[in-house]
């Protein structure tokens, strides 16, 4: 069997958007990183092979941003029809073609080699090309779902539910059990033009003649949810049992979709609707979860987690589902409020007794309550760009995760805000030029906002200059001097809509969950602005243009300047549909 060898900064086990998100994260900050990935494809549970939607903080304006909204813009751009293959794409190409990464697919990690409690590699087989792989590095992140690298290395970790006199909270069960939350394979539907028969399979489950109690307080109206509730796995063992659990979930999925065409009461409504796909990769909500310095629970979540040393934030519902799942008695979850947002220490993201090990994603450290909340994938990509920005500030300086914390939390704050990761109840950190210097506009109002350090509407403000295409933005400085970048945040709508549907889901989901002959296609958002200008002020008075863009499709941009000037001037020639113009932030350094 071939061997192949890779000696890197980070390595990072798991492809998932938490994985994928660390790896991008510590590339562009300069570590070299080796993403280790046990599917063919980037994404986990919202790939094509299990087609979960991103969810995330529930609220106006509370829309996670940095690379995940990069992510997501760059799929309305690409993927207009839109397909799940496009989006496979999408993550694909971010990852496989930036700079500094290396990217192995279909590598699943067996073993690690240790010394003492921190880990000097990691062993994978590459089962499309028979490679034994190893993976030696500085520093490692499991951001793998099951926390596959807890139990290679020794990691403390939880399993299960904690008693509720253990943390003292009140949603926990009263006595600690292994029992979880289950796993799901979803499927999809097509509406056409015509009735779509759909002959049941002998295998699967019929809810039929007095069977049909078991959908009792379930939901089978594809067009309102996408069938999360076929779930089983909580009572069994969340890895172990993966694969029974899968054939379960089989039986139950072709079973409903039997149930919808031919034996529903609204089977006449769905009669033009065909299956479209169905997942055999069941979508996991918990297995492991790491013990950190810190282990967010409950209480911590209801008091809005105003930690010292927020590095995310979270803001859906402690969404806790039943480990019974499909066979519960009545409604398959329970909601327990949370406020939006709620702070994510970056304590509860490394081990604490594993000297060089991050983690992120769900199984990052938190107790079964708390990470009800936290599992959901926008909030889990917040995770990941948390731990590869503090793992590349570890690597550029020699440092431990706990290091980080100990002398670099300023530092891996404010790049994670620069890089449009908002940190609630934190301002970003303002060049000291642009705040000495004058700022006007040609027309529009609140020039003054664009230097406030709030890139989004927050607590009554909107934080924001408004205007119309062609006005401009200029800041003149006290003296000339060396500009080397501009960094703009545009209007991407956190609170965009999908417009194209009659039943308009509570937000603009990345991917949609089952296609009606009238849905529309996806486009950037119509805020954003296209086209801008960006001009510098030379000693004899001329205005010189050293950037223009036409084609502009992100909210976060950073342009090259490079010049030695009195002042700067941003101009926004158009949007991608709004006549107003809405820009955060803009200032040079």
């Amino acid at each position: 069997m071939r061997e192949e060898t890779y000696d890197t900064d980070l390595c990072v086990v798991g492809g998932g958007l938490s994985g994928m998100i660390a790896a991008i994260s510590a590339a562009r900050h300069g570590a070299k990183v080796v993403l280790l990935q046990d599917r063919p494809v980037l994404g986990g549970n919202c790939s094509s092979e299990v087609r979960m939607h991103v969810c995330g903080a529930h609220g106006e304006n509370r829309r996670e941003t940095g690379i995940i909204e990069e992510l997501l813009l760059d799929n309305f751009y690409y993927n207009r029809t839109p397909s799940f293959s496009v989006w496979d794409a999408v993550l694909y190409g971010k990852v496989q073609y930036q700079k500094n990464i290396t990217l192995l697919l279909n590598a699943s990690v067996f073993d690690v080699e240790m010394d003492g409690n921190t880990v000097v590699a990691v062993k994978a087989w590459q089962g499309t090309s028979e490679s034994r792989i190893r993976v030696s590095a500085k520093l490692f992140a499991d951001c793998s779902g099951d926390g596959i690298l807890a139990p290679l290395t020794g990691a403390e970790y939880h399993f299960g539910r904690e008693a509720r006199s253990e943390f003292n909270e009140s949603i926990a069960p009263i006595a600690a059990d292994r029992k979880t939350m289950g796993m799901s394979c979803l499927l999809q539907a097509r509406e056409y033009t015509s009735p779509q028969e759909f002959i049941p399979f002998p295998w699967a489950y019929s809810f039929t003649e007095g069977k049909e109690a078991l959908l009792a307080g379930h939901c089978v109206d594809f067009t309102r949810t996408n069938l999360w509730w076929m779930e089983v796995g909580g009572e069994m063992n969340s890895i172990d049992d993966t694969e029974k659990c899968r054939e379960e979930l089989l039986r139950i999925a072709f079973g409903v979709w039997d149930y919808i065409k031919n034996h529903s009461p609204d089977r006449d409504r769905f009669r033009n609707y065909a299956l479209d796909w169905q997942g055999f990769l069941p979508g996991k909500r918990e297995s492991r979860r790491y013990c950190g310095d810190h282990m967010l629970t409950q209480n911590d979540v209801s008091a809005e987690g105003r930690f010292e040393d927020i590095v995310a934030y979270g803001g859906w519902s402690m969404d806790d589902h039943f480990p019974d799942g499909f066979y519960h008695n009545g409604h398959s979850t329970t909601y327990h409020p949370a406020p939006s947002p709620y702070g994510i220490p970056y304590r509860s993201l490394y081990s604490r007794n594993i000297a060089n090990l991050f983690c992120a994603g769900r199984c990052h450290s938190a107790t079964h309550s708390a990470m009800s909340s936290t599992r959901v994938m926008a909030t889990t990509s917040l995770m990941g760009q948390a731990v590869g920005t503090a793992a590349a500030i570890a690597s550029a300086n020699g440092l431990s995760p706990r290091g980080v914390y100990e002398h670099k939390l300023a530092e891996l704050q404010k790049q994670l805000m620069d890089d449009d990761c908002w940190l609630p109840w934190k301002t970003r950190h303002v060049s000291r030029l642009c705040l000495d210097s004058a700022i006007s506009s040609s027309g529009g109002d609140g020039a003054e906002l664009l230097r406030n350090g709030t890139d989004r509407p927050w607590d009554g403000c909107r934080n924001s200059w408004q205007g119309g295409t062609g006005c401009s933005i200029e800041y003149r400085f006290p003296e000339e001097c060396e500009i080397k970048s501009a960094r703009m945040v545009f209007d991407s709508n956190l609170n965009r809509k999908d417009s194209s549907r009659l039943n308009s889901q509570s937000r603009l989901l990345n991917m949609r969950y089952y296609t009606k002959l009238s849905d529309g296609g996806f486009m950037p958002p119509e805020t954003l602005v296209r086209g801008f200008r960006i001009e510098t002020l030379d000693s004899s008075g001329k205005w010189n243009t050293v950037c223009e863009e036409h084609n502009n499709f992100q909210r976060l941009v950073k342009a090259p300047v490079d010049a030695r000037c009195l002042g700067v001037r941003l101009t926004p020639l158009s949007t991608w549909g709004t006549e107003t113009v809405n820009i955060f932030a803009f200032e040079v350094c």
